[in-house]
């Protein structure tokens, strides 16, 4: 490949597949020497690609996390499904997602070739949404929840049922879960010694609670005298 430009494109796209790439290798996907190859990765480099070499029989080329995104290389179908998924997150009730959704559409949308900025906005305009008056959630919320399910930790937050009575709460998180535009916790509630499914909204400013949870909340069993470990259904009111 003897046109430079197109050489770098395409070894960028190359690269940008989260694997190890032997010099050997792309210079035969390229039809190129090994030489013309350590010259193109410094082009990438020059331009701002961080990508990582290493040595040996087993050492090959990569592109790795930089300090600033760098722009990606989309083929027809990612583009497509990255701009379906976007249209889709502007719906979302998280709070700010849909003005963060819209920009990123509109960037993608600029760039896409014309064949496939008519086939996104076509399916654009023939799809309608479902009205959903979910309430909305702060992403801080689901950050914080989401990062004390990953270290089994305790959260105390605050909850509102769906007669409007608020209280606190000490729960072990298990699962965050999106239907639609409303989003539920599922967790072990401490207090109550039990599974417990909070709807209506995301619990709202989750608090670490030390101590952290002895075992993950999977191990723990319901207080009645059902033996499943699993969340339960419950047709009660809390």
């Amino acid at each position: 490949m003897t046109d430079t430009p197109a050489r770098l494109l395409t070894l960028l796209s190359l690269l940008q597949t989260p694997r190890e790439w032997p010099g050997t290798v792309l210079a035969a996907r390229l039809a190129v020497s090994t030489r013309t190859i350590r010259r193109d990765i410094d082009r990438l480099r020059g331009l701002g690609y961080p990508v990582e070499s290493t040595m040996g029989a087993e050492g090959g080329c990569r592109l790795v996390a930089g300090a600033a995104m760098s722009p990606l290389l989309l083929d027809d179908e990612e583009a497509v499904a990255i701009t379906v998924g976007l249209r889709a997150a502007a719906r979302q009730a998280v709070a700010g997602i849909d003005e963060a959704s819209a920009r990123a559409l509109a960037k993608l949308e600029q760039v896409l070739p014309s064949r496939l900025r008519r086939r996104v906005r076509t399916l654009g305009a023939a799809t309608v949404p479902m009205p959903d008056p979910g309430p909305p959630v702060v992403p801080e919320d689901l950050a914080a929840l989401a990062a004390a399910i990953a270290n089994h930790e305790r959260v105390r937050f605050g909850y509102r049922d769906g007669e409007g009575r608020e209280s606190r709460r000490l729960a072990e998180p298990h699962r965050l879960v999106v239907a639609g535009r409303r989003w539920y916790l599922v967790a072990w509630d401490v207090d109550r010694d039990d599974w417990r499914l909070f709807r209506s909204a995301v619990p709202t400013a989750p608090a670490p609670a030390p101590p952290r949870a002895n075992c993950p909340p999977t191990t723990r069993r319901p207080s009645s005298r059902r033996s499943s470990t699993a969340p339960r259904r419950r047709t009660g009111r809390w």
